[in-house]
């Protein structure tokens, strides 16, 4: 279905990845070295290779995993000779909660294409760019999600990240780890560029406009169905 932004899927499974590519769901991927881990990835880089070589037309996000800045470097340009349209991405601090900031300047002008994540405040959006280099491929992720997983309602933030990304036609604001549906058109009303998602909420986007009144008998009947198959008897 038409959702009126970028959809990525956020995975490591590479069949998965294949059959969306296939069936036109999405216009991207992101990864991360815990979902490689979760799908049990155990080559990084031949995964990775055979992802670029199976879908070689579509954006995919490989991160750096090193935590010193000059492995993450070259970790970083490793990453971007392999080809395919792919976006090194970069975490906004090491584990120290140093900046990345100079190796994303470095990087960006170096014309290496860039998705800087584990992004949670408007500074560091702020920092992001005024490293970048003027005219780079640039996705900025903001971990929405999880940021509305404190209590906290991720939308105004969402929408003066928009603003402050405007200035660079070639950066996109991606609204990264959404919880449900409504998150999609949470980022779209935003006018976040980007939503990256799992596979599992992707399916759930032909529920979008569903009748309640429909989608609630519709449940009734499941409850009803799951009671008999299990053999419920009360009276």
């Amino acid at each position: 279905m038409e959702v009126g932004i970028k959809l990525f899927q956020d995975g490591a499974d590479l069949a998965e990845m294949v059959e969306a590519r296939r069936c036109g769901l999405v216009d991207g991927f992101t990864t991360n070295p815990s979902l490689m881990r979760k799908a049990g990835v155990s080559d990084y880089k031949a995964f990775a290779r055979a992802a670029i070589a199976a879908i070689p037309d579509l954006p995919i996000s490989f991160e750096v995993f090193a935590d010193d800045f000059d492995t993450m470097e070259r970790e970083a340009r490793e990453i971007a000779s392999w080809g395919g349209d792919t976006y090194v991405k970069v975490p906004i601090s090491n584990t120290k909660g140093e900046s990345a900031a100079p190796l994303i300047r470095k990087l960006s002008f170096g014309r290496l294409s860039l998705n800087v994540t584990a992004i949670f405040t408007l500074d560091q959006v702020e920092t992001v760019m005024s490293a970048v280099a003027d005219g780079a491929r640039l996705i900025v992720s903001v971990f929405a999600g999880r940021i509305a997983d404190t209590g906290v309602d991720p939308v105004p933030m969402m929408r003066k990240a928009v603003a402050m990304l405007r200035a660079w036609p070639n950066a996109e604001l991606l609204w990264a780890s959404p919880r449900e549906v409504l998150n999609v058109m949470q980022a779209r009303e935003c006018g976040c560029h980007i939503i990256t998602a799992p596979p599992d909420l992707i399916a759930k986007l032909p529920l979008f406009g569903k009748d309640l009144r429909q989608y609630s008998l519709q449940t009734v009947k499941m409850f009803h169905e799951d009671a008999r198959a299990a053999g419920f008897k009360l009276v």
